[in-house]
């Protein structure tokens, strides 16, 4: 099967505690001397096999392959990439099984890294991830005053919409967020706007 490695834990000195996220599931599994091999890394798509043996309260990984990106020895878009699944990893704290929603949308992202900006990629398919949980504000009512908001817009964590003179943070024109919500799409965004959005992304997913 194939999944993304969305965390590692050191245990005792060379062995791995490595979780994957794939199209049904998210797994914990045991890597003897994981250390030592070097496709073994927060960020990378594996094809692999788990092994189960009753003697073990985990699964062991076995038999991985390394499924490598166009763009993997880009330092930046690697490092901001293994940045957005460690967030993941906590969004899906003590979850186990998922939909192949976040399996496919990292399909799509890893496609179109290799031509875009990173964050622009993110940002996207954040907005995505916020709509299919239902937790994207479309309704742009800000959530300090809880009135209309109808020209400059403020996004909190979450992407949450509020007033500028409210929250206090960056303002956008609403024609922009507006686009980005509905169209997915920071094409109206310039690269300091989108900066700015992943950094709020940073705060947690």
């Amino acid at each position: 099967m194939q999944g993304y490695i969305i965390d590692i834990k050191t245990v005792k000195d060379e062995d791995l505690i490595v979780t994957i996220l794939t199209s049904h599931k998210i797994y914990t599994l045991y890597r003897f001397y994981g250390k030592r091999h070097s496709i073994i890394n927060i960020g990378y798509k594996i094809d692999f096999e788990s092994e189960f043996n009753i003697k073990s309260s985990i699964a062991r990984l076995k038999d991985t392959i390394h499924l490598g990106y166009p763009w993997i020895f880009n330092n930046h878009k690697l490092y901001h990439w293994q940045r957005f699944l460690k967030l993941l990893n906590t969004h899906f704290k003590d979850i186990n099984e998922i939909d192949n929603f976040y399996f496919n949308i990292l399909n799509d992202a890893v496609i179109k890294i290799e031509k875009q900006n990173i964050f622009r990629v993110l940002i996207e398919i954040y907005i995505k991830i916020l709509q299919h949980e239902g937790r994207l504000h479309t309704e742009f009512t800000c959530l300090l005053c809880e009135n209309k908001i109808t020209h400059k817009i403020s996004l909190i964590r979450g992407f949450v919409p509020t007033h500028p003179t409210c929250s206090y943070s960056k303002e956008f024109d609403l024609y922009k967020i507006n686009k980005l919500f509905l169209d997915y799409s920071t094409l109206e965004l310039d690269d300091q706007e989108c900066e700015y959005l992943w950094n709020i992304i940073l705060q947690g997913i």
